[in-house]
């Protein structure tokens, strides 16, 4: 049996400190090894600081999600305080969140993950034309158009938060802009203007549409919009298939308001929804660069390895939820919701149903924060004090677009002691834990065609962006 290696990274074009192993076997992936190689540190930047300062630290680790790293802090230090925000201050940090997200995917779609397709290495295929006239870089007309609207869409962040990135309008009691009657009206012109390209380009239809599959057949049949010509692809190219994993998804629940959440907490194991419990959470690190025992976030520590010990093989630490390997991101949260196409797509788990998840996702998404917008009184209160203790513990719990990310943290004598985060690519990028078992992009790729002569192969390209890599927010 032949037997190769290669080394394949980074992966470039919105983040891409990435570097993964493969060990080739007969043209196939027979083992992966994903290496998050940047050591930011982060935790150990935080230690020593006033607790406040997290709202303005956290927001850096990336300038991708920084609203998701903000909205986490301020939950954390909420907690700590034993504080509720204000409701409508929620509802505000709710749709700043939903916004940055929604713009996420569309990044994700437009300058991440479809412009693979237009190589010329798919010349011959029946949709490549299309494909290079939509999404080639800086040429493709679906690239165009999806900037304009991404910047149209952060003209609500702009009037709520101030800036992007790196706002502090989330705050522990609530937020600092409340709109009035007419920023209402501002902000349902710009969610409209957003909808018009979502239903003229990425659909091609109402968002209704989309929102309302109901099951894999009903998807086959969707063709217009750039969504149609990404089924088109998939169906060739067989990316149901591409990918799989373990079918075991996480979310800590996503846009949390006195009302609840947008999109429901839970597990889902084995076809199963099951409610979510954090105590026999742990980050693993056998095979991470760091000194210390597995432990859960508020015991874990952040020591870099200096010596790099080689049975370790990235700084990227391994959570593991009961010692399970779990998945996170867009489709894992519209399973955990409930979603009748979601659950339709769960067990295939591959590079299809996580694309497809997305564009779900942002169909409900425009529709949830249409209807939050509307709900928002301006004449009610939009923030509460919050008084931060000497001492305490608290954890806030937010989904990015990547999936659910988590800060842990502990302040003695009115200082961070400690603080602990585990992102989403944390969580699909770890490495093999204590008992060799791989994580969730490790397993995913295993299998993965490679042909003859293929540096980068395609295949694995498509993996991997499926699961959209932010390896700054790996922190660790």
């Amino acid at each position: 049996m032949t037997k190769t290696s290669l080394l394949v990274g980074p992966f470039n074009r919105v983040e891409g400190d990435l570097e993964i192993r493969l060990e080739v076997s007969e043209g196939h992936v027979s083992a992966a090894y994903v290496n998050s190689p940047l050591f930011r540190g982060f935790e150990r930047i935080l230690q020593g600081k006033d607790p406040i300062d997290a709202l303005t630290i956290t927001p850096r680790i990336c300038g991708i999600c920084s609203i998701s790293q903000s909205a986490a802090a301020a939950r954390a230090l909420a907690d700590v305080a034993g504080a509720e925000p204000a409701p409508e201050g929620e509802k505000v940090a709710a749709l700043l969140h939903a916004v940055e997200n929604l713009a996420d995917h569309l990044t994700h779609f437009n300058l991440f993950f479809m412009p693979d397709f237009a190589r010329p290495d798919y010349a011959k295929r029946p949709w490549h034309d299309r494909a290079v006239a939509r999404f080639t870089a800086l040429q493709g007309s679906g690239l165009r158009a999806a900037t304009e609207a991404r910047a149209q869409l952060f003209h609500i962040v702009g009037l709520l938060g101030g800036k992007w990135p790196h706002t502090l309008a989330i705050q522990p009691g609530g937020a600092t802009r409340a709109p009035s009657l007419r920023d209402k009206i501002r902000i349902a012109a710009d969610l409209k203007t957003f909808r018009h390209y979502l239903e003229e380009h990425l659909f091609g239809a109402p968002v209704e549409d989309f929102a309302a599959l109901s099951s894999a057949e009903a998807l086959e049949n969707w063709r217009t919009g750039d969504i149609g010509l990404f089924l088109e692809i998939a169906a060739e190219l067989d990316l149901n298939s591409s990918g799989v994993g373990q079918a075991r998804y996480l979310s800590y629940g996503a846009y949390p308001t006195a009302d609840g959440h947008m999109f429901a907490p839970g597990l889902w194991e084995q076809g199963q929804l099951v409610p979510l419990a954090l105590d026999n959470l742990q980050e693993d690190l056998s095979h991470a660069w760091m000194l210390g025992e597995a432990a859960h976030p508020t015991q874990g520590m952040t020591v870099p390895d200096e010596t790099m010990r080689e049975e370790a093989y990235s700084w990227c630490k391994a959570p593991r939820l009961g010692g399970e390997v779990y998945e996170t991101g867009a489709l894992a949260r519209q399973v955990i919701d409930g979603h009748p196409l979601a659950r339709a797509l769960a067990d295939e788990n591959g590079v299809h149903a996580r694309v497809v998840g997305r564009m779900l996702e942002i169909a409900l998404t425009q529709i949830a924060v249409e209807a939050l917008v509307q709900g928002i009184q301006p004449e009610a209160a939009f923030m509460r004090d919050v008084t931060l203790p000497k001492e305490g513990e608290g954890i806030g719990l937010v989904e990015a677009a990547r999936g659910s990310l988590g800060h842990w943290l502990r302040i003695e004598g009115g200082k961070i002691s400690s603080y602990q985060i585990i992102a989403p690519t944390t969580w699909n990028f770890s490495p093999r834990d204590s008992r060799g078992v791989p994580g969730p992009v490790e397993a995913a790729l295993v299998g993965a065609p490679v042909a003859e002569g293929e540096e980068t192969p395609l295949s694995v390209q498509h993996i991997v962006r499926s699961f959209d890599p932010c390896m700054v927010c790996t922190v660790h």
